[in-house]
């Protein structure tokens, strides 16, 4: 049986992809459900709130309700500056990271 490598690995950055998101300008649950549906980052937006629900626990991100004029008050999520610094945190990793993962899976190792 082969493992949906792809799921593994979104599992492992959504976090840091909702945080990057959110760096930009705060945004409500639908308007990150798109852009991470759109990049096949999650499934649906069923599961993007327990993503939330993990990063408002840690402190990265608050939820604040906003009216709208298109409808019912929308519920937005923002970055705190905790979840700034988690996400600079994982921006100075993930670089060489990627490229380390790069040389290994690919056999091209200066460290042979």
């Amino acid at each position: 049986m082969t493992a949906d490598v792809g799921a593994q690995l979104r599992k492992g950055v959504v976090e840091y992809c909702v945080l990057g998101l959110l760096s930009r300008e705060p945004m409500y649950g639908w308007q990150l459900s798109e852009s991470l549906t759109g990049y096949g980052m999650i499934a649906s937006i069923g599961t993007l709130y327990p993503v939330l629900g993990r990063l408002r626990d840690k402190g990265f991100v608050v939820s604040y309700d906003e009216a709208s004029a298109a409808g019912p008050v929308r519920k937005y999520y923002r970055l705190t500056d905790a979840g700034t610094q988690q996400l600079n945190a994982f921006r100075a990793q993930w670089t060489p990271f990627q490229h380390t993962v790069q040389e290994l899976i690919e056999g091209n190792t200066a460290h042979d």
